[in-house]
């Protein structure tokens, strides 16, 4: 182990029982962590990690699981937080099966369960330091590569996160220096985020609007679809100004100009061909070299997908 050892890694633990904070606190002590900062809100949480970034954060799930979810979403999404990689262990009484996909779905490194050992405690550690598995960015979903749990196959590139934790465990350099290397990463690291997402959410701008096509005016899906394509699109304004991308804004204000039509009803027709040229302005914007036929045959073909998927859950 370097000089550094745990005792320069940040480290924050969240849990709104005391006792169980006092135990993660003392495990963490035990195992060599000195910097460990403890709150008991969720508030405090997203508090602290903007204020003073972690490189570790526990944080338990029981009582507040949806709300610690969305927290962990918005962080590995890149809208909150100073590093959107920190390694997060989140930690519950129970295995439920809603619990363990919520987690997943969040984008946490893991899931430990109490009560818990200073062995197991710090063995899962070492695991996030040494085998940290990489990331995957999707519209939906940015965190740890979950393919082989689910067993389903995808063309999504991989992505290795900076580690912070790591850095400071293993690295043999001094604050500064660590703290100049991190920076350049993180730097790095975001951008890398920013330009994928933006892709993704592109993609999925064309998805939604081949899938409003084929949906009828207010029913279920199609208001479901519409609020989604407008929250995705507001996304992507936010992420395409002051970058590279903001040619994107102008296709983004014809995005949400076709959207207040079609929730007006004022010429249906003219509005989804005012969204469909939009769309496939925008993935040109993102991924510039592939042309507009070819965006148009992708998001066909994953339509197809969802489709065949959507009538095989109505068969079965």
């Amino acid at each position: 182990m370097s000089r550094l050892s745990y005792e320069t890694a940040e480290t924050l633990v969240y849990d709104p029982v005391a006792a169980n904070r006092t135990a993660t606190r003392s495990l963490l002590y035990t195992i060599g962590f000195r910097r460990i900062e403890s709150v008991s809100s969720l508030d405090a949480l997203n508090e602290s990690m903007k204020r003073r970034p972690p490189d570790l954060i526990l944080c338990e799930a029981q009582g507040a699981e949806a709300d610690l979810c969305r927290m962990i979403q918005s962080l590995r999404q890149g809208t909150t937080g100073y590093n959107p990689f920190t390694v997060i262990i989140v930690t519950a009484w129970e295995n439920s099966g809603t619990l363990v996909q919520s987690v997943i779905n969040s984008g946490a490194d893991d899931l430990l369960l109490r009560p818990f050992s200073t062995a197991v405690l710090s063995q899962r550690i070492q695991v996030h330091i040494e085998r940290r598995k990489c990331f995957v960015i999707t519209s939906d979903y940015v965190g740890p590569d979950r393919r082989k749990e689910s067993g389903r196959a995808s063309n999504v590139e991989l992505f290795q996160p900076p580690n912070s934790l790591k850095m400071k465990v293993k690295d043999t350099m001094t604050s500064e220096e660590m703290a100049q290397k991190l920076d350049i990463m993180l730097k790095q690291a975001r951008e890398t985020l920013n330009t994928e997402k933006l892709r993704r959410d592109g993609f999925q701008i064309g998805i939604l609007w081949r899938l409003l096509q084929d949906s009828l005016p207010a029913s279920t899906k199609y208001e479901a679809d519409l609020t989604k394509l407008k929250d995705i699109t507001r996304s992507v304004v936010r992420r395409s100004a002051d970058t590279e991308f903001e040619p994107a804004l102008e296709y983004c204000d014809a995005v949400l100009g076709a959207i207040e039509g079609l929730e007006l009803g004022v010429d249906r027709n003219a509005s989804m061909h005012l969204l469909g040229h939009a769309a496939l302005s925008l993935n040109q914007v993102f991924t510039p070299e592939k042309s507009s036929t070819d965006h148009l045959a992708e998001i066909d073909s994953t339509v197809a997908i969802i489709r065949a998927r959507e009538e095989q859950a109505l068969a079965s």
